[in-house]
């Protein structure tokens, strides 16, 4: 599991799956950042992991702080799938 900081607004929900970095990743919570104040591209704060690290993810079995981010331009993401909303 890692913080993943997409640097543009891709319009992705809770659950879509992407592709980084040429690994697969599901998106488990998302803050939107910069909407008012802040950076000229609002940014994407996303709690991201693989589908064995989703119990762990809900069950809060895991330090948000000790985390290793990753930051990346949002054309370099590709979105796999989005959950039905």
């Amino acid at each position: 599991m890692k913080k993943l900081i997409i640097r543009g607004n891709l319009g992705i929900h809770r659950g879509a799956e992407l592709k980084v970095d040429g690994e697969e990743v599901v998106c488990f919570a998302i803050d939107k950042q910069g909407d008012y104040h802040g950076p000229s591209r609002p940014q994407l704060w996303c709690t991201v992991g693989t589908e064995d690290e989703r119990e762990t993810f809900e069950k809060r079995q895991y330090v948000p702080h000790f985390l290793d981010v990753v930051a990346v331009d949002a054309e370099a993401i590709t979105v796999l799938s989005e959950p039905d909303t």
